[in-house]
């Protein structure tokens, strides 16, 4: 089965991401912000991080370089979920990693296409 990592400072967001995951047999962890994200990164692999960008202090930006810097972390897929719809954003998020860029609220086509292009569901 594969585990997700969500990263949202909004708790009402990223529990909601978790029980649409939940149709697809994804099991979630979830940071409910940048710092606790990067210390639960030094604890466990997960197969898939969704990724808030826009989040105090320490942005989402911050835990993508922080994914790609890790030997361990760098390959695992991540997608950038956010209320962020401007086309810079979107393209500073992928030359900084990002597999897939997907805005809020979440649109269960469009997460199961995200899904589908990383080969984590068929």
């Amino acid at each position: 089965m594969n585990k997700a990592l969500i990263v949202d400072d909004n708790r009402q967001m990223a529990d909601s991401l978790a029980q649409m995951l939940e149709f697809y047999n994804i099991s979630s962890e979830i940071a409910y912000g940048a710092r606790a994200a990067i210390t639960l990164l030094q604890e466990i692999t997960p197969s898939i991080v969704f990724l808030d960008l826009n989040m105090p202090g320490v942005t989402g930006f911050d835990v993508l370089g922080f994914l790609k810097r890790e030997p361990e972390l760098a390959k695992v897929p991540v997608i950038v979920v956010t209320s962020d719809d401007q086309p810079e954003s979107a393209q500073r998020a992928k030359e900084a990693g990002a597999d897939a860029y997907i805005v809020k609220p979440v649109n269960l086509d469009v997460l199961e296409e995200s899904l589908k292009s990383l080969n984590l569901i068929l």
